[in-house]
């Protein structure tokens, strides 16, 4: 990248190209994504000023953002934010970047909550890194004028820093408890809803992961240990115990398998009549299970 004149077009299609040699699978996006920071513009605005020559000071910026992502540096990171439901998290390497197919573990919960059986009490969110499921189900419950209390729980106490930073911003109200799953709440504590991403991917397989994820997402976040189920049984283990009656457990996935393996440790442990689903926008399940009433 020279010194001599750049419009936003001709940047637009070297830094795509720069991009994809570089590895990124969404070279275009992340270039409109990393030029509108930079020139503080959403990305209709570039669209239609192709032809706008961008100044020098303007370039050095870009440059280094560019860089960064040419290292696999996640998009979210650089930009510290990510958009999740209708919510606009901040995130860096403390979190997992959230997914899209973590929304429909939000749908799934939200349209529970709409049930006139659903029981009263508090939704949970277990491993909530960024805090993603709970603000965005908090967020919606306040559009609905519905009270309950959320929690969020994670291992992780600079995880649960950014969770509580994202609260913060978006003043909404979350009991934010750092402990080991189940050890992180008062023993006496049930819920109507637990929500869970849990670590699901196995050991062996990390190593293997695109440098986005391997080299710069918190590997506490995602390792399920040998066969990807370690935390999935500790989570199995005392679900029913945590639930209302007639209360819902739901748990993102890695593959259907893992939700089929999730479903009968659930049952061995008292809930029965797993459901799990192969969400469309990934290569996840959810496996939804509703406690006796």
């Amino acid at each position: 990248m020279t010194d001599d004149i750049w419009t936003l077009q001709r940047l637009r299609d070297w830094t795509c190209d720069y991009l994809q040699k570089n590895g990124s699978a969404t070279p275009r996006l992340d270039t409109d994504l990393l030029l509108g920071e930079v020139l503080k513009l959403p990305r209709l605005q570039i669209l239609m000023r192709l032809e706008q020559i961008v100044q020098k000071e303007e370039l050095a910026a870009y440059k280094g953002l560019v860089k960064r992502r040419a290292a696999r540096e996640p998009v979210a990171y650089i930009l510290g934010r990510r958009a999740f439901y209708d919510l606009d998290l901040r995130v860096d390497k403390r979190v997992l970047v959230p997914r899209p197919e973590t929304e429909t573990l939000v749908d799934v919960v939200l349209l529970f909550l709409k049930e006139p059986a659903t029981p009263e009490g508090a939704v949970l969110d277990l491993c909530t890194g960024s805090g993603a499921i709970a603000l965005a189900v908090a967020k919606a419950l306040r559009a609905r004028q519905s009270e309950r209390a959320l929690w969020a729980t994670d291992v992780s106490g600079p995880a649960l820093e950014v969770a509580q930073q994202n609260a913060t911003l978006l003043d909404l109200q979350l009991e934010l408890r750092q402990g080991d799953l189940w050890d992180a709440l008062p023993q006496d504590q049930r819920f109507a809803v637990i929500a869970s991403n849990p670590p699901y991917v196995l050991h062996d397989v990390i190593a293997g992961l695109e440098p986005d994820v391997r080299a710069w997402e918190p590997h506490l976040a995602l390792d399920g240990g040998a066969d990807g189920l370690e935390i999935l049984r500790r989570i199995a283990a005392h679900a029913a115990e945590r639930l209302l009656p007639g209360g819902l457990l739901a748990v993102e996935l890695g593959s259907p398998a893992q939700g089929r393996a999730m479903a009968e440790l659930l049952a061995a442990h008292g809930l029965q009549g797993g459901k799990t689903e192969l969400i469309t926008e990934g290569p996840t399940s959810l496996v939804t299970v509703r406690a006796p009433g």
